[in-house]
């Protein structure tokens, strides 16, 4: 595999990841390098995870994890967005920097490198040199989700409730065409 495939793979597999770090960054009043280097190192760091975890688990699991991941996915994801939009639709204060805890951006994290997952899979079958190729996807992914939070904060403030009920809208709706897809 070329390095422009691999770049091509890197890119489509960090765009879910880049759409939540927008989402991320229209919750936070003033953008600080701290909440652009936790999306960035959370979502960079599971997104490099899952196809090594997948590389791994290859062919011997390679159908029971294609059959699940989906679900995994659309639950962890509509249960965020449901989240989102119940936080959205609340008049309770809330502390900006919740949003970047462990607690919140383990679940987006996962349920965003999900379908890396399975292209690890398919990397244990394909000549890939799987530290190099991960290593890369972590960097891409990272760099974006460093801009999708920026993006974000730039739009963010005066519509931080309708940010945050369309954000729970579109992670709901991105495990739903994860789940229809499959």
């Amino acid at each position: 595999m070329g390095l422009w495939e691999l770049f091509m793979i890197a890119l489509g597999l960090a765009m879910d990841a880049f759409a939540v770090s927008i989402c991320k960054g229209l919750t936070v009043r003033r953008c600080s390098a701290r909440h652009m280097l936790i999306c960035g190192l959370y979502f960079g760091l599971f997104q490099g995870a899952m196809p090594l975890l997948g590389y791994l688990l290859g062919a011997q699991f390679e159908s029971l994890v294609s059959a699940i991941a989906p679900y995994i996915a659309f639950v962890l994801l509509a249960l965020i967005g449901l989240n989102m939009i119940r936080e959205a639709r609340s008049d309770e204060a809330e502390s900006i920097d919740d949003g970047f805890s462990a607690k919140a951006m383990v679940p987006l994290a996962v349920a965003t490198s999900i379908d890396a997952l399975a292209v690890g899979v398919s990397f244990a079958f394909l000549q890939v040199r799987i530290l190099p190729a991960v290593a890369f996807i972590a960097v891409t992914t990272c760099v974006c989700c460093l801009f999708g939070v920026k993006i974000g904060s730039l739009f963010g403030s005066r519509f931080k409730r309708s940010a945050e009920f369309f954000g729970g809208c579109v992670l709901i709706l991105m495990g739903l065409k994860i789940l229809l897809s499959n």
